[in-house]
C-alpha cells in the first residue's frame, strides 16, 4: 500500500519544511567544502605545484620547518649521490616585503613568498609570458596572484631592509601561493640576499646554504643511511604542507566545523522521523494487522527517508554551487568536485543513519493497536 509514498503526497507541507532544512544544511556543506579547499589552495598550492615527492629538512627543525631549517651544499650533494634518489635540488623559502619602485603601480607594497630554485632545475617554472630565470640576474617570475596587484613584466620591486632590486622577468599564469601570499620564483643567490637581508656580496658560508632539499625518490627507497649521514629528515610532500603558516590550524578548524554540521544533520533528520513515526503508529499497526511484514514496512519508511534526503540534498547542492561560483575571486573559495560529492554523500549517509534509529520503532508497533486493544 506504499504508506510512506502516500505520506509524501498527503503531508507535502511537513516534508517540504524538512526538505528545506536539509537543503540549507547541504548549502552550508558546499560552502564549507569550498572554503576549506580555497584556504588549502591559498596555503599550500605553491608547495603542491613543486615537482617532487619528498623534502629533506634539518632534523632539528621539528615544526615550522621552512623558517627553521637550513641545509648545506654537502647535504644536497650527498642526497643526489644516494641510492634510490632520482633527483635532489636545493630549495629556498622565505617571506619578503617589497615595494614597486619602477612600474605603473609605483609605491605599491607587495608581499612575496619567495621560492629560491636553480634556474636549470625542474623546480624552476616555465613562465607563460616573459623570460625564464637566469643565475645571478636578480630576476623573478611572479604568479597571477601578484600580477593581480598590478605588477607587470618589466617592473622593479625593491625589497625592504636588504634593498635588493628585483626585476619581474616572467609571469606564470596560475594562482599559486604559499601561506596566503603569492609566490615569486627567483634564483638561489637572489633568494639568499633576501633571506639573510644582506645587500652586496654574501659571506662565503651563506652561498652554500638553502632551506631544504627537494627530492624525487624511487618508490620504497630506503634513505635512512643518508638521513643519518647528513643530519636531515626526509618528509613526504604531503607532510610538508603542515609547515605552511596557518595550514594545520585552518584545516583542523574547518574539519571540526564540518563535523559538527554533519552531526547536527543526523540529529535533525533523526528527530523529525522519530516524531513522524510516532504520529503514524496507528497506520503502521493497521498495516501489520493486515499482514504486512515488519521488513516491508521498514523498507517503505527508509524509501521515504532516502527520497527526502536525496531530493533536498540535490537542491541544496545546486544552490550552494551557484553561491560558491559567485564567491570565486572574492574570497579564498575553490569548487572541488570530490569534496562536494563527499559532502553530499556524508549528508545523505548520516541522515539515513539518524533516521534508521528513528524508524526502528516500527518493529515495536503492536498490530493489536489497530484492533482496539487499547480501548
Amino acid at each position: 500500500m506504499f504508506l510512506a509514498l502516500r505520506d509524501l503526497r498527503f503531508a507535502r507541507g511537513r516534508f517540504a519544511l524538512m526538505g528545506a532544512v536539509v537543503a540549507l544544511i547541504a548549502v552550508l556543506g558546499v560552502l564549507l567544502s569550498g572554503l576549506a579547499s580555497g584556504l588549502a589552495d591559498a596555503g599550500i598550492s605553491g608547495l603542491r605545484a613543486l615537482p617532487m615527492t619528498h623534502m629533506a629538512f634539518d632534523e632539528k627543525a621539528t615544526s615550522e620547518q621552512f623558517s627553521r631549517s637550513t641545509v648545506e651544499q654537502e647535504d644536497w650533494q650527498a642526497w643526489a649521490e644516494a641510492p634510490g634518489v632520482e633527483r635532489a635540488e636545493p630549495f629556498g623559502n622565505t617571506l619578503a616585503n617589497a615595494q614597486v619602485t619602477e612600474g605603473a603601480e609605483k609605491g605599491e607594497q607587495v608581499n612575496l613568498a619567495v621560492f629560491g630554485v636553480a634556474p636549470d632545475s625542474p623546480l624552476a617554472p616555465a613562465p607563460t609570458k616573459g623570460e625564464s630565470l637566469t643565475e645571478g640576474s636578480a630576476g623573478i617570475v611572479i604568479t597571477q596572484e601578484i600580477a593581480d596587484l598590478g605588477v607587470e613584466i618589466g617592473d622593479v620591486l625593491t625589497a625592504d631592509k636588504s634593498e635588493v632590486r628585483l626585476k619581474v622577468v616572467g609571469l606564470l599564469d596560475d594562482t599559486v601561493s604559499y601561506g596566503h601570499i603569492g609566490v615569486a620564483y627567483t634564483d638561489l643567490d637572489t633568494w639568499r640576499h633576501l633571506h639573510y637581508g644582506l645587500p652586496g656580496e654574501l659571506p662565503e658560508a651563506a652561498t652554500r646554504q638553502a632551506t631544504a632539499v627537494a627530492l624525487t625518490l624511487e618508490p620504497g627507497a630506503d634513505v635512512s643511511a643518508v638521513e643519518k649521514a647528513t643530519g636531515t629528515r626526509a618528509d613526504s610532500k604531503e607532510t610538508t604542507y603542515g609547515a605552511s603558516p596557518g595550514y594545520t590550524a585552518e584545516s583542523s578548524t574547518m574539519a571540526l566545523i564540518k563535523g559538527f554540521l554533519y552531526a547536527i544533520s543526523a540529529l535533525v533528520v533523526g528527530a523529525f522521523f522519530t516524531v513522524w513515526t510516532v504520529q503514524r503508529k496507528p497506520e503502521i499497526a493497521l498495516l501489520k494487522a493486515l499482514g504486512a511484514p515488519t521488513g516491508y514496512i521498514l523498507r517503505d519508511a527508509l524509501t521515504q527517508v532516502v527520497a527526502v534526503l536525496v531530493g533536498a540534498t540535490a537542491v541544496g547542492t545546486a544552490v550552494g554551487l551557484a553561491l560558491g561560483s559567485a564567491m570565486i575571486g572574492k574570497a579564498p573559495f575553490s569548487l572541488s568536485a570530490p569534496a562536494i560529492a563527499t559532502s553530499a554523500g556524508l549528508l545523505i549517509g548520516l541522515g539515513v543513519l539518524g533516521a534508521v534509529v528513528a524508524v526502528r520503532r516500527i518493529t515495536a508497533v503492536d498490530p493489536l493497536t489497530a484492533l482496539g486493544a487499547t480501548r
